[in-house]
C-alpha cells in the first residue's frame, strides 16, 4: 500500500465518514494536535521514568488514538464515550503521585531533568489540545461527550507527572520567582 494518495494535493482531507473538508478545518486541528501530543509521548516513554509511568502513557497513547478516531468521525452516530481510559483513571495516578510530593508553594518553570521537561512540553501540547476541541465543539459539531474533561484532567496529569518525575530523580523542580 502506497503512503501518498495524492487526493489532498488539492488543500482537503477526508474524514472517516467519507466527506472532505479543508486542511485547516477545526476537526482536523483538533485531532492533529492529539497526533502532536501523541508523538511527544513517544519520546517521553524513551526517556528513564519511575516505575508504572511507561504503562501510563502507553494506556494514554491508546486512549488518544479513541479519541483521534472519533474526533475524525463527523458522522459519529452519538455522542457517548470513546475511551477505554477515564479521567477517574488519571485522578487515580494523580493521586498515587502527588502522595509523594511536597505541597506546591510556587509556580514551577519546566524543566529540572529531560523527561520531566518533555512532560511538561505534553502538558502545553494537551492544552493546546483541550482549546482546539473547544472551538469544535463551540461551531456545533458533536463529540463525544468524555473528550473535554479527558483533555482538562490530562493536562493536570503531565504536570504531576513532571514534578513527580523530578522528584523521583532527586532534583527540584525550578521554581519561578518574580
Amino acid at each position: 500500500m502506497k503512503v501518498y494518495t495524492k487526493t489532498g494535493d488539492d488543500g482537503t482531507t477526508s474524514l472517516f465518514s467519507g466527506g472532505r473538508v479543508e486542511k485547516d478545518h477545526p476537526r482536523l486541528e483538533a485531532y492533529g494536535t492529539l497526533d502532536e501530543l501523541n508523538a511527544v509521548l513517544g519520546l517521553l516513554v524513551c526517556e528513564p521514568l519511575p516505575d508504572g509511568c511507561v504503562q501510563w502513557i502507553q494506556t494514554i497513547q491508546g486512549g488518544l488514538f479513541s479519541m483521534g478516531a472519533a474526533i475524525a468521525d463527523a458522522d459519529r452516530p452519538e455522542p457517548g464515550t470513546c475511551l477505554s481510559i477515564t479521567s477517574g483513571d488519571l485522578e487515580e495516578w494523580i493521586d498515587h503521585m502527588d502522595q509523594e510530593l511536597l505541597e506546591l508553594k510556587a509556580f514551577i518553570v519546566p524543566g529540572g531533568s529531560r523527561p520531566a521537561a518533555l512532560a511538561h512540553h505534553a502538558r502545553t501540547i494537551c492544552r493546546r489540545t483541550e482549546r482546539r476541541v473547544r472551538t469544535v465543539v463551540i461551531q456545533g459539531e458533536d463529540l463525544p461527550e468524555d473528550v473535554l474533561p479527558f483533555l482538562n484532567r490530562l493536562g493536570d496529569f503531565f504536570f504531576v507527572l513532571a514534578r513527580f518525575i523530578n522528584h523521583t530523580m532527586g532534583i527540584s523542580d525550578p521554581e519561578w520567582r518574580p
